[in-house]
């Protein structure tokens, strides 16, 4: 049996018809970039967060670039972030010329741990910038308390966590001074392509974000301040706000899987030997991510068994070559290499099927006993 990580043709084949006519409204319009596609799909992001101001960008690694851009993060000043992330993560702070701060991570929630936040903070600190990893929101009350008695702002990377919630039922997205979304693909809302949005209730840095977005004008060829090309698409737009409709109910079939997946790892006798999610109230499953001993052959015995899974990530940001001028060796972040080491993304999608969720675990049941 074929157990793909994500199945995007079976989730296309459900909204077809949706897709063919927002797309229809665009080529019939003829008005590709911005326009009222993107003010349309920005008012309803806007009101899905519950927030005064949602701005549409050209990727989520644009939406965290153009965040720190709004918030003056410049050569010499240092972001606090985590090691185990998506580069664009880091990769944002290093392009402005300022240094990524790692700090470590939680064990169980792969997030920023607050304690080893307060350890890092110097009078450089810009900005915190936590991620949402997995699909499950940071500690953002502890986050935000420390940022509040140091007087930074606080960027969540939401890239991860469209609709999800923390534990006090607050929606990702609304829990610092600003947060940066991907549509990327296989986002629980993936666009068409790349895109991206910035949400925020703050009104002058919504402002300064819609100026950066395109070349830091507010009228045509007239700049106050350079920016970039950062404009999300009309299509992209289009296909999003098509999509947005079934994101809820998405969002619930993920849960439905993670659920069902523990069931099915407590019947295989599994749990002592694989480590599984912490679930936790609003936990979105942007990925369904265990631990699981001598990772890289079991992932490859999978393989053989039709079951496609995933690593993220297999080398912390803190180890890159890249920022190996910034003096972390191995060790320095024990937690977040730890993680590296053994974790393993199986498929958690909405189209996934009981049958196939069985395979998985019966798979991993076979491989382990081999």
């Amino acid at each position: 049996m074929k157990v793909p990580l994500i199945d995007l043709a079976a989730q296309y084949a459900t909204i077809r018809d949706d897709i063919a006519a927002a797309i229809e409204r665009v080529l019939a319009s003829q008005h590709f970039i911005l326009g009222p596609e993107v003010a349309g799909f920005e008012r309803e992001i806007a009101a899905f967060c519950g927030v005064r101001h949602a701005i549409g960008v050209s990727s989520g690694t644009d939406a965290l670039l153009v965040s720190l851009m709004a918030l003056d993060v410049s050569a010499g000043d240092e972001v606090i972030t985590t090691p185990f992330s998506f580069f664009a993560t880091a990769g944002v702070i290093s392009r402005l010329g300022a240094r990524p701060v790692f700090a470590d991570i939680e064990p169980r929630s792969y997030n920023l741990d607050p304690a080893a936040i307060e350890a890092v903070i110097t009078e450089r600190t810009r900005a915190i910038l936590p991620v949402h990893l997995y699909g499950r929101c940071a500690d953002m009350v502890a986050i935000g308390a420390i940022a509040g008695r140091h007087g930074v702002p606080v960027v969540e990377d939401a890239a991860q966590a469209i609709g999800a919630t923390d534990e006090a039922g607050r929606q990702a997205g609304t829990l610092g001074t600003c947060a940066c979304f991907s549509f990327f693909p296989t986002k629980n809302l993936g666009a068409f392509g790349d895109a991206g949005m910035v949400t925020t209730d703050d009104d002058a840095l919504a402002e300064r974000i819609r100026l950066l977005r395109v070349h830091g004008g507010e009228r045509r060829y007239y700049h106050r301040m350079v920016g970039g090309n950062f404009r999300i698409d009309a299509l992209q737009a289009a296909v999003l706000r098509a999509k947005l409709n079934h994101l809820a109910d998405w969002n619930a079939a993920r849960r439905r899987n993670a659920e069902r997946y523990a069931v099915l790892f407590e019947r295989a006798r599994l749990t002592d030997r694989v480590s599984l999610p912490h679930d936790v109230p609003g936990h979105s499953y942007h990925q369904y991510v265990i631990r699981i001993p001598r990772r890289d052959e079991v992932r490859e015995r999978l393989a053989a068994r039709g079951v496609t899974t995933g690593v993220y990530y297999p080398l912390p940001l803190h180890l890159q070559e890249c920022f190996s001028d910034l003096g972390y060796a191995a060790g320095s972040l024990p937690v977040a290499e730890a993680a590296a080491a053994h974790v393993l993304a199986l498929p958690i999608h909405p189209e996934l099927t009981e049958e196939q969720q069985n395979h998985v675990v019966n798979s991993i049941a076979t491989v382990l006993e081999a």
